[in-house]
């Protein structure tokens, strides 16, 4: 195990020294000028060198890259061209409101998913198995941007049930110890609040959860299928085990296994679509600050960015290898 972890680590490395590589390289040769964008119209052209030697753009690509990476090291993400603000103290005050966001779009698609899929299987010898199978297809056919749209239009312009922007309630004292508003909330019992961030994070968590929904049942109903027809299953139905505890007691711990490998592979895309879902609905995460990172051609930004969602997929996928090592004993002992 510990020579896993080390190998892994030493992949993930790996992976981060190449995203960084790619991504200033990227930055680089895209047209525009940061510096221009954000100087005034007065500037004279001393002004404009002046700024951009504060920001180590005077320099050579090869040493840019060499002093950012120290830089990293070390703990020092640069500063914000656009914010004037530290890169790491941005990126630590959006982080959680993303994880939030994106752990309560798992769990709605896990619960939503699976409720699906168990029932798609107690139901697969009845009409209302082609009811199912239509709803996942639909779930599957649209992408999160659409059910954003969609959820605005619905819940939030022809029956406004739902706030459209924002992550709380300006009305509510918000002085926390910590990013994580909802977790914080529910700990100090302050349900009011819970409450009011669970109604701004209700159209965007949707959003995000409907299509990994369908994802999910697929999977898993088929996963499930296949562990009906096994003889471990046909013996517990001749023993008078009914349908629902088949399923639920005997084939869900088999089909478990690759529905948790793929959900952790398809969490990693959720991450990405909060990029646009947090813009639609301006929820403060780290996703809406990567497009107005992009927009004003924030290099310091936007590289920070990079690599802290390479970080959270590299975290995302160690969690899943060792979870389907844990609920796999061949995989354990292989």
């Amino acid at each position: 195990m510990i020579f896993l972890i080390a190998k892994r680590a030493g992949m993930a490395a790996i992976t981060l020294f190449g995203v960084a590589v790619v991504v200033f390289i990227l930055l680089r040769v895209a047209p525009g000028d940061p510096i221009a964008m954000m100087i005034g119209p007065g500037a004279t052209a001393e002004d404009i060198a002046r700024l951009r030697a504060s920001y180590g753009l005077d320099q050579p690509l090869f040493n840019q890259f060499w002093i950012w990476l120290g830089s990293l090291v070390q703990g020092d993400f640069g500063t914000s061209i656009s914010r004037r603000m530290d890169v790491g103290q941005l990126l630590l005050e959006r982080l959680p409101a993303t994880i939030e966001l994106a752990l309560m779009a798992l769990l709605v698609a896990v619960l939503l998913g699976g409720l699906i899929a168990i029932v798609g299987t107690l139901v697969r010898r009845h009409w209302f198995s082609g009811a199912l199978d239509g709803v996942n297809g639909l779930l599957l056919a649209i992408p999160e941007f659409v059910w954003a749209l969609a959820l605005v239009l619905v819940l939030g312009v022809a029956f406004p049930m739902l706030p459209l922007s924002g992550r709380i309630n300006p009305s509510f004292s918000t002085d926390f110890r910590t990013g994580f508003y909802l977790l914080e909330s529910v700990l100090t019992l302050r349900f009011d609040l819970a409450g009011d961030l669970l109604r701004h994070m209700a159209m965007p968590v949707l959003a995000l959860a409907l299509p990994l929904a369908g994802i999910i049942a697929r999977v898993l109903r088929e996963a499930l299928s296949e562990a009906m027809v096994q003889d471990y299953v046909t013996l517990a139905r001749v023993k008078g085990m009914s349908e629902l505890r088949l399923v639920w007691s005997e084939a869900l711990r088999n089909a478990i296994g690759p529905t948790l490998a793929l959900t952790g592979v398809q969490f990693t895309f959720l991450i990405g679509g909060t990029v646009i879902v947090e813009k639609i609905f301006s929820y403060p995460g780290l996703g809406n600050m990567a497009i107005d990172a992009v927009i004003n051609r924030d290099f310091p930004l936007i590289q920070g960015l990079v690599l802290m969602f390479g970080v959270i997929f590299i975290l995302i996928n160690l969690v899943v290898d060792f979870a389907v090592v844990a609920v796999n004993p061949r995989l354990r002992h292989g």
